[in-house]
């Protein structure tokens, strides 16, 4: 510690992950109520005052704006979900909400997705009011809650009743970008996400005459609902390629100096090691059956069955997708949509873009900016709404080995504590300067 009176934000960042580990926030079990309280208190402790609004009771986001060096220009939106997917604890080798220090990591759900972001942020603006650095613009700060259930308690009714709190901001930054990528032993990529795909979250149901078990019954709305979910499941999508796609084929050929074709994925896909996963189901529509229901005794054959398919399309794709999955239907299957949200994109340019480039490179003078496409979805969805221009930058540099992807709603999830204060420092470059 620099001060033992002035810790600095690499001082502070890991306990303070470790500390938000420990809230309980699994969605929907646990509100997010003590986390946002929580927060509250580390931003008082500093001066900076906040709000707690809650959608419904306990399901609580903090609020704050921190007073920039420019105030003729418009805000910057810095926002973080203070909610967790469940942790089962006997799956993990460490308890998921201890908050575990071992092997240079920080241990437990939420390490990376999302509490690291927001620790990272609330060790800089503590570090800032200290020693009375501002950032170069106002910085509203959103730590939000119900992201991972798709803001419906959370970004959506911010948007929708509290707008003034962001009606200036023209930009935002928030998760899953700004994390390195290894090409080889000495390539690695950052990738910045400029956009992500919609969701369609799609029940079904078959309808068909209930009979007994032993009968000749051809008439079945088991079966139909199968044959349905099956061609769904089974379905190969054809590759659409955007321009986040593009431009990062385009990044990675630059820097391993060779000229990739973005139409074909299998080509370039391998070069991007655990990264792949993700960034593979970014070139295409995709479709996946996730829960089925029927029937209450083995021989009685029931008038209903049901399924859940989460459906994802990319930008400008949702009409198709659709399209494709009523033909996929067939006559005795209908379909209702359970949540549904937009797809998000937006270029890679401007003066933000350049000055996470330039961030990041005081950092790591080797380190090179690329947009992608993220499969799933964030609460840039909402924010988006209001006219912002919004990217996925939380920067970690992570070890070659570490397979970040599956860490992301998996098991033993943990991020590097070198990477932690790596981020505090590039967002601090960022956020002076930007």
């Amino acid at each position: 510690m620099s001060d033992a009176q002035h810790p600095t934000a690499q001082d502070e960042v890991t306990q303070l992950l470790v500390d938000l580990i420990r809230i309980n926030t699994s969605n929907p079990t646990h509100p997010e109520r003590p986390a946002a309280e929580w927060v509250a208190e580390k931003l008082d402790e500093v001066g900076v005052k906040s709000q707690i609004i809650e959608a419904e009771p306990g399901r609580a986001s903090t609020i704050a704006r921190i007073e920039g060096a420019d105030r003729s220009r418009p805000p910057l939106l810095v926002h973080g979900h203070l909610d967790v997917v469940p942790a089962d604890a006997s799956e993990w080798s460490v308890d998921p909400f201890g908050g575990e220090v071992k092997d240079g990591y920080v241990w437990g759900r939420g390490a990376i997705d999302m509490k690291d972001m927001d620790a990272m942020v609330l060790a800089l603006v503590r570090e800032w009011q200290r020693t009375g650095a501002k950032p170069s613009r106002d910085i509203v700060l959103a730590f939000v809650s119900d992201e991972e259930a798709g803001g419906r308690q959370g970004a959506h009714p911010l948007v929708e009743n509290h707008a003034e709190l962001f009606a200036d901001c023209t930009e935002a930054i928030s998760e899953v970008g700004g994390y390195s990528i290894s090409l080889n032993e000495q390539a690695r990529v950052y990738a910045v996400q400029t956009a992500e795909k919609g969701i369609n979250w799609l029940r079904l149901r078959a309808k068909a005459r209930p009979g007994h078990g032993s009968f000749v019954h051809p008439d079945n709305a088991v079966t139909y609902l199968a044959e349905a979910v099956s061609r769904i499941g089974n379905y190969e999508w054809p590759i659409v390629i955007t321009d986040s796609v593009r431009g990062l084929v385009k990044g990675i050929g630059e820097v391993l100096q060779r000229d990739l074709d973005p139409e074909n994925p299998d080509e370039w896909l391998p070069l991007l090691g655990g990264a792949a996963r993700m960034i593979g189901a970014t070139v295409r529509n995709t479709s996946n059956p996730t829960m089925l229901s029927a029937g209450y005794k083995t021989n009685v054959i029931p008038s209903t069955a049901e399924a859940s398919i989460d459906t994802r399309f990319l930008p400008g794709q949702e009409d198709a997708l659709l399209a494709t999955i009523d033909e996929l239907l067939g006559k005795h299957v209908e379909r209702t949509t359970e949540v549904s949200d937009i797809a998000v994109e937006t270029s890679f340019d401007g003066a933000l873009v350049d000055a996470m480039s330039v961030a990041l490179r005081g950092e790591d003078p080797d380190g090179v900016l690329v947009p992608y496409l993220m499969s799933g979805g964030t609460d840039a969805k909402s924010f988006s709404t209001l006219g912002m221009r919004c990217f996925g930058f939380s920067p970690l540099l992570l070890p070659p080995d570490l397979d970040f992807m599956s860490l992301f709603h998996g098991i033993d999830e943990r991020v590097p504590i070198e990477g932690l204060q790596f981020g505090v420092r590039v967002l601090d470059r960022l956020l002076r300067n930007c």
